[in-house]
């Protein structure tokens, strides 16, 4: 892989000061915080719930057939990192899905997890211990090697301001086993499909997100970063770089999403 396209996202920042990537992507989602789930649902037609659990469920396949033995019916002894969890969407998936697992999310965005935090005390309280929300950087994960049996990253890599040290954190942090499950918008391949989504993409989305959030340079920054990222097998390729191994990946809705699944 050429090292301009690997270094090309990061350089896609959401507004044009002189700051770096990591601290205007976190003043980005402060910003768009209280809007973000309702954008996530009107910008995906509610596809990202679709997507989401996809993934997931391959994620959680894997995970099984790694584990084994070891996982109880409840998956008590099971430790899970979101990062980027941003408003907790995937965490509380999660936690449906393994009810007993410790789920831990981590975000740049206090506004982000302010949300986030919102929901979890919504939740019963007997449930509300297996989740615990903090503020981290991805590029330098608080945690011990191998702490984690399974980590997941949503429409969030592309965020990252170095992606192949965001990546190596999240294989150090990842044991020896363990499922890392990444996904993210990606831009279709098909000719007409491309046209639909350019459109789409380029100018209904900052239209209505300008109008919702009042940002009027974060749904802009969505399709640049999008376009900018590395995707399916370049994508693959660099998890591969960072020390994973059996990539894969498959494209969703004519390849407006892909998720990747690896150990």
């Amino acid at each position: 892989m050429n090292e301009n396209d690997k270094k090309k996202v990061e350089n896609v920042n959401p507004y044009c000061e002189g700051s770096a990537k990591g601290e205007q992507v976190e003043e980005m989602f402060d910003s768009i915080a209280p809007a973000y789930d309702f954008m996530n649902t009107a910008m995906t037609f509610g596809l990202h719930r679709h997507w989401r659990d996809k993934a997931l469920v391959a994620a959680v396949s894997v995970l099984l057939d790694s584990k084994k033995a070891s996982v109880d019916s409840q998956w008590a002894s099971v430790n899970v990192l979101d990062v980027a969890t941003g408003t907790g969407d995937v965490a509380f998936r999660l936690h449906k899905v393994m009810p007993r697992a410790n789920i831990t999310g981590i975000d740049l965005s206090a506004g982000m997890l302010d949300v986030a935090r919102k929901k979890l005390a919504a939740l019963p309280e007997n449930e509300r211990k297996q989740l615990v929300f903090g503020k981290a950087d991805c590029l330098a994960l608080p945690f011990h090697d191998g702490e984690f049996d399974m980590i997941t990253v949503a429409y969030g890599v592309r965020n990252f301001e170095n992606l192949d040290l965001g990546l190596k954190e999240m294989r150090r942090v990842l044991r020896e086993g363990g499922v890392l499950c990444v996904i993210e918008l990606s831009v279709p391949q098909g000719k007409l499909t491309r046209m639909g989504y350019d459109l789409y993409s380029r100018h209904l989305i900052p239209a209505v997100g300008r109008r919702v959030s009042g940002d009027s340079r974060a749904y802009t920054y969505l399709p640049e970063s999008i376009a900018a990222a590395p995707q399916r097998e370049a994508m693959a390729a660099l998890m591969k770089m960072a020390g994973f191994k059996d990539v894969k990946w498959k494209s969703l809705t004519f390849g407006a999403v892909t998720y990747y699944i690896a150990k």
